[in-house]
């Protein structure tokens, strides 16, 4: 954890991040906290760099003096080989969405999994847990399969558009979880998988502002089913608007962006932050409710 001092340069790498609510996260509640933090956004579009110079990003953040970073797709892999170390919960997961820079050394960390599970938790407290099909195995999707066994699912069904990538994070979730836990299908399974699922959780890109859709047919979606949402620009996906419609209880990715920073926040400066000031942010930077007066 960052030893506690009053002024921090953090980042997010990443791709098509310019819509990314982190940097207003993070220094409204350094902000309140008397804190200065400047949070600069490393995009690799705008840069005219591969997903694969993530790790020179990275040596050159630690060289200027940042005190951290975070990672978002397409790197949250890539980034691995070049860090120093790895927190249990990212090194079984295989991704990182957080770095932290101490004493010249760089440590990866994941709260895209603490994350989604607080906000799982207090959205859909009492939702059928016993078959969950789940739409993408990237980092995100490694992040989020975690959480969901971690909060009880019986067993989840990993779908990818790269069916391999799907298969190695299912083997994976067994490895931890135990056998049977998890198993990958092809999506064109997908209309025999959700006549019988309790629920979906969508960890794909598709319905962010760059990459608008529905991640999957809509007629494959039925009342009996809820649905998880991991993106948050905007907070209203085509998925979102559309289960609700149907009358599906529904998670919007608004938590899972608040409390991913919660946790964060505390990695990079080593303060509690206040959770609920932080989904009070998430909200009115969304728009879902009204900014104060």
């Amino acid at each position: 954890m960052a030893m506690a001092k009053d002024s921090y340069l953090v980042g997010l790498i990443g791709s098509g991040i310019g819509p990314s609510l982190s940097p207003a996260l993070h220094e409204r509640e350094a902000d309140r906290q008397g804190l200065r933090c400047l949070y600069r956004l490393i995009d690799i579009d705008t840069l005219g760099v591969p997903p694969e110079a993530v790790g020179d990003l990275v040596r050159a953040a630690r060289d200027l003096g940042f005190d951290g970073l975070n990672i978002t797709h397409p790197c949250k892999q890539l980034v691995i080989a070049h860090l120093d170390a790895l927190a249990p919960q990212a090194e079984a997961l295989g991704a990182v969405n957080t770095v932290v820079f101490e004493d010249g050394r760089a440590t990866g960390h994941n709260t895209d999994v603490t994350g989604f599970a607080a906000s799982f938790a207090r959205g859909l407290p009492d939702v059928p847990l016993e078959r969950v099909v789940q739409l993408g195995a990237g980092g995100a999707g490694a992040a989020v399969a975690h959480a969901m066994l971690t909060l009880g699912a019986g067993r989840i069904t990993v779908v990818d558009a790269l069916p391999e990538r799907a298969a190695s994070l299912a083997a994976s979730l067994n490895r931890h979880f135990g056998d049977g836990r998890a198993t990958s299908a092809h999506p064109g399974t997908l209309p025999d998988l959700l006549t019988g699922a309790d629920g979906i959780v969508h960890a794909t890109p598709t319905g962010m502002a760059a990459h608008p859709g529905l991640p999957l047919p809509a007629r494959l979606l039925h009342p009996g089913l809820w649905v998880a949402e991991i993106v948050y620009r905007p907070l209203e996906t085509e998925l979102v608007r559309t289960a609700r419609a149907l009358g599906c209880a529904v998670l919007d990715g608004a938590g899972m962006a608040a409390f991913q920073a919660v946790d964060a926040f505390r990695l990079f400066t080593g303060r509690e932050p206040d959770s609920a000031r932080m989904l009070a942010d998430i909200a009115e930077l969304t728009g879902a409710v009204p900014a104060p007066r």
